[in-house]
């Protein structure tokens, strides 16, 4: 196992990381806020994947171990905050909806030096009220225990516009449907089509950000029609996969840390 960096406090800066480019596992004393300015940002820990374009943000809780993954050009904001500053009470990481205040006020609280200045201090004030009022977003992909369940999500990750039913992946992985449908329920928290289709929003997300076409996306990713991608995309995003980074630029290399 890779060694786990404890840094004391969560920084807050703003790092651009290149597409696929990542930071090893590691942990805070402080919780973290972690927003993709442009391009998406997943964050991964042993219970799963979290993973945000601009419209969410991901709160990461004190104490937990976590690594980050980018796809496109990614502007990572990361905003530390004291440990008795949990607006929300969260034990774990957690997606939260994010709107153009909030928004505002992430940028200007990772933007230039941390003076601590009463200025300053009030703009964290504004930002955890804001998170106070954040929606909680259900884009997480839990990680499967059990061999069975494991060996299903794996060949959906490799190809998550596999058309089979449980009942086939089951008999390609030596279970029963019903066997696999209590276990998506037991370990992963949701029914395998609702599983199936965060899997494929996921998929979804990191294609947009390598500017791939949104019929190509739809049909990658296993959806019937371009329209019945855009109608879930629309729901879960709040935003059509057409207007999905627009405006965002790839980073200067000279921004690279």
């Amino acid at each position: 196992m890779p060694e786990i960096r404890h840094t004391p406090e969560a920084p807050t800066v703003t790092r651009v990381l290149a597409p696929g480019e990542s930071i090893d596992a590691h942990r805070h004393d402080d919780h973290q806020i972690i927003y993709a300015g442009s391009g998406v940002v997943a964050v991964t820990t042993e219970a799963g994947t979290w993973f945000a374009p601009g419209t969410q943000a991901i709160w990461v809780p004190a104490g937990c171990v976590h690594a980050h993954r980018a796809h496109g050009h990614l502007a990572l904001h990361l905003l530390g905050l004291a440990p008795d500053a949990n607006p929300l009470g969260l034990a774990a990481p957690t997606v939260l909806a994010v709107d153009p205040l909030l928004r505002e006020l992430i940028l200007a609280c990772t933007r230039g030096p941390q003076t601590g200045t009463p200025e300053r201090r009030r703009l964290r004030a504004v930002l955890l009220d804001r998170l106070r009022a954040s929606p909680q977003q259900p884009l997480q992909l839990p990680a499967p225990a059990d061999p069975r369940l494991v060996a299903v999500c794996d060949l959906l990750y490799e190809d998550p516009a596999d058309p089979r039913t449980l009942a086939a992946l089951g008999a390609v992985v030596g279970a029963g449907e019903r066997t696999l449908s209590r276990l998506f329920r037991r370990e992963l928290g949701m029914t395998f089509p609702q599983w199936r289709t965060r899997l494929r929003l996921y998929h979804a997300l990191r294609m947009l950000a390598d500017g791939l076409p949104v019929t190509a996306v739809a049909h990658r990713c296993g959806w019937s029609s371009t329209s019945a991608f855009i109608d879930v995309f629309r729901r879960a995003f709040g935003h059509t996969p057409g207007t999905h980074g627009r405006g965002a630029q790839p980073p200067p290399a000279a921004a690279r840390q």
